[in-house]
């Protein structure tokens, strides 16, 4: 069940939900804005070829803006960081205002029960010509929904506690250790 703005406030009040900071106007009927951060990583250029069995090296910045090149990618971060109880998950969706800009958001679209953390979000930019982003804008939604109960086995994975945009991380994936 996707809880409502109401039961979304009530959570937040009791403190079952975090999603700090917020502000008010941030909560819509079924969902939560949240807004874009000041950290971004763009992968470092490579002569060879990038793998999901080794890490990643990326180039970092920090600013209130950042211009996202034509057909280009950059991860990004909210601002707020998210606490959900072990009976809470919630979906990562982009605006539509932002989408119909060209812009294109992600971030695997899933939030797992007992995650705590900023969300970092994969951005595209689909125009032919660069964009600039700007932090504290609204850029994503989170949409909260209901479990049967509490999960068996909570969100405690190696995104866990984020608080910045954050990497890739798939060398460090269970398959990977297992060879």
């Amino acid at each position: 069940m996707i809880l409502p703005d109401r039961k979304i406030r009530e959570l937040l009040s009791k403190g079952e939900l975090r999603i700090e900071p917020i502000d008010p106007s941030q909560i819509g009927p079924a969902s939560v804005d949240l807004r874009l951060g000041t950290t971004f990583l763009t992968p470092r250029a490579t002569q060879g070829m990038y793998s999901m069995s080794d890490p990643i090296e990326y180039e970092r910045a920090e600013g209130d803006s950042f211009v996202v090149p034509s057909h280009g990618f950059v991860l990004a971060t909210t601002q707020e960081f998210i606490a959900l109880p072990d009976y809470l998950t919630a979906f990562v969706e982009g605006r539509s205002s932002i989408g119909r800009l060209g812009l294109f958001i992600q971030n695997a679209g899933w939030v797992d029960p007992g995650f705590e953390g900023a969300i970092t979000l994969e951005l595209f930019n689909a125009n032919s010509a660069p964009m600039k982003i700007e932090a504290g804008r609204r850029i994503c939604q989170l949409v909260i929904a209901s479990a049967d109960g509490p999960v068996e086995n909570p969100y405690r994975g190696k995104y866990q506690g984020q608080r910045e945009t954050t990497g890739s991380r798939a060398y460090l994936d269970v398959e990977v250790e297992a060879k």
